[in-house]
């Protein structure tokens, strides 16, 4: 069964200039991130059961992930009235969250 929507997760991705210059990965840094979104990335994520936002994998993979709304941060008020209304203390997640004992 398919939700009528689902959220549209799109988390930023950086070359975090301390880590990578420190650990020396700057350049394995910088090439995956001017990967990550290439079409063959895609391609990969697709076929783990990521939907690829790269329309032409996206076409060859509208069987597995039909069309259906995806909602955004915009969609509840950008992150400042989400973090306030959801994550902040009291917050829609602490009110619902029990945890395990």
């Amino acid at each position: 069964m398919l939700p009528s929507v689902s959220v549209l997760a799109e988390p930023p991705v950086a070359v975090v200039d301390t880590v990578v210059d420190r650990r020396g990965t700057r350049a394995l840094a910088q090439a995956y991130l001017e990967f990550l979104y290439t079409q063959p990335a895609q391609e990969i994520a697709a076929k783990r059961y990521f939907r690829p936002r790269h329309a032409e994998v996206a076409a060859r993979f509208a069987s597995r992930f039909p069309a259906l709304k995806l909602a955004t941060i915009a969609d509840f008020g950008g992150w400042s009235a989400a973090q306030a209304g959801y994550f902040a203390d009291g917050g829609l997640f602490d009110r619902v969250y029990t945890p395990s004992k």
